[in-house]
């Protein structure tokens, strides 16, 4: 039997071309990512990054859809799945928590932010409705992957 981890990734958007983002370190996924987390036993996936985004941003967020997964499998043999999401609905007061600060850029400046391992390649989903799959051929360390 397959052993598997299940995480959330959520962008959130607004209406001036803008994301937050997350500055992680101190991680094996450090650089800038969008926040989410690990979904805890009972959890449905909803509720997990809606927990994840409040406990990492202090926003609320609603509406959220999803855009596709991306998983591989570790070096131990368990398959890692991630859910992505995003949102336009939110509401509360921006803080950072200790997973690390939190602050909104503008799209057109994503590339000159030291982004965390792959999160450009992971816009795709975010951005794409064609697209809804990304996929690491081997383990996590690999640098080939697919996008279906």
């Amino acid at each position: 039997m397959e052993q598997v981890i299940f995480t959330t990734l959520c962008m959130i958007y607004d209406d001036q071309d803008r994301v937050l983002v997350q500055k992680r370190s101190g991680t094996a996924w450090d650089g800038i990512a969008f926040s989410g987390g690990h979904v805890e036993p009972g959890e449905s996936f909803t509720e997990s990054v809606i927990r994840e985004v409040f406990e990492e941003t202090g926003y609320c967020i609603e509406k959220l859809t999803l855009c596709g997964i991306k998983h591989f499998q570790t070096d131990s043999g368990i398959r890692y799945v991630i859910l992505l999401y995003k949102t336009h609905i939110f509401s509360g007061t921006l803080c950072s928590s200790g997973e690390g600060d939190v602050f909104w850029i503008k799209r057109s400046e994503w590339n000159s932010y030291p982004l965390a391992r792959d999160m450009t390649a992971m816009l795709e989903l975010f951005d794409n409705d064609e697209k809804s799959e990304f996929y690491y051929l081997s383990s996590h360390a690999g640098d080939e992957y697919l996008i279906i």
